[in-house]
């Protein structure tokens, strides 16, 4: 099934995005993470097209979508209200299907707590619940550990650091967390990645996303107290009641496998299908096995 590609304006951007399927059919929109864009969804578009209308947007600040340079303009709120103003323009007011990973993913828990009465279900791979981590950066050192490296891309000069040597940083943070040997990218999609980040803004624009963000990682200073992320949110009004898959590599060392325990607290329907041989792009590293997962979960 061939994809097709257009631009759209929502919430006063101008959003690039990819597609399959037709406008008739359920909207199923994919969510993509850091530093990710559109591609990462190439095999799940096609796979999902003859039941769903499948839209992948670049979010903002990323590929060919808009990207302000405030740093403000990435707070959750206007990422979230992204989602709501695409959904509009892609479907008809009923209740649709939101895939994402990763940042994406942060932003579909977002919008799943805001706006469930207009998901139909939630399918997230490898991206971790607000409360959750925000409880495992107080309680697990390993996490906060794994974590400190948000508290460097929240610094000055990283934007340009990461974009020296034909985007080397953003490049490496996708192929030196790669577990599973089948998630290789050939030469070809490894250009287009560089093609993406080489947009006019898109290397700001990527990381205004970490530097906007609410939850603060730990301090790599060891005497440091984080104790105060236990009042970022209010346990009650962080459960999702709509239909969640969630599908999740093991090996991730970024969000560490602590991070889907006790999730069943968050998530009133939960379903949670793990893979052992895979990690944090678990997108790349097993998309059949994603998409069987998914294809399952939705005919159950």
């Amino acid at each position: 099934m061939d994809i097709q590609q257009g631009f759209v304006t929502a919430n006063g951007l101008n959003f690039h995005y990819a597609s399959t399927g037709t406008p008739d059919k359920p909207l199923m929109l994919f969510l993509h993470g850091f530093p990710e864009f559109w591609y990462e969804w190439k095999d799940f578009l096609p796979a999902f097209g003859d039941d769903y209308y499948c839209v992948a947007p670049d979010q903002r600040g990323y590929n060919l979508s808009e990207k302000p340079a405030e740093v403000d303009a990435y707070r959750a709120k206007h990422l979230i209200e992204d989602i709501a103003q695409l959904v509009d323009v892609f479907s008809s007011g009923e209740k649709f299907t939101l895939v994402a990973h990763d940042w994406g993913a942060a932003v579909a828990w977002g919008f799943a707590l805001k706006h469930a009465c207009q998901l139909e279900q939630l399918i997230i791979l490898n991206g971790v619940h607000p409360a959750v981590m925000a409880r495992e950066l107080v309680r697990s050192p390993a996490q906060a550990k794994a974590s400190e490296y948000i508290a460097d891309m929240q610094d000055g000069g990283v934007a340009e650091a990461y974009s020296k040597n034909d985007f080397a940083g953003f490049w490496g943070m996708i192929e030196s967390a790669l577990v599973h040997e089948d998630g290789k990218f050939s030469d070809e999609e490894k250009q287009k990645y560089i093609e993406a980040y080489a947009q006019p803004g898109a290397a700001h624009g990527m990381i205004n996303w970490y530097r906007a963000m609410k939850i603060k990682a730990a301090a790599k200073d060891k005497n440091a107290n984080n104790s105060d992320q236990k009042e970022v949110f209010s346990r009650h009004s962080m459960v999702v009641d709509v239909p969640t898959l969630v599908l999740w590599g093991m090996k991730d060392t970024a969000l560490l496998p602590s991070c889907i325990e006790g999730l069943d607290e968050f998530v009133t329907q939960l379903t949670l299908k793990t893979r052992n041989d895979c990690g944090h792009w678990i997108v790349h590293e097993q998309p059949q096995w994603c998409i069987e997962k998914i294809k399952a979960w939705l005919n159950r």
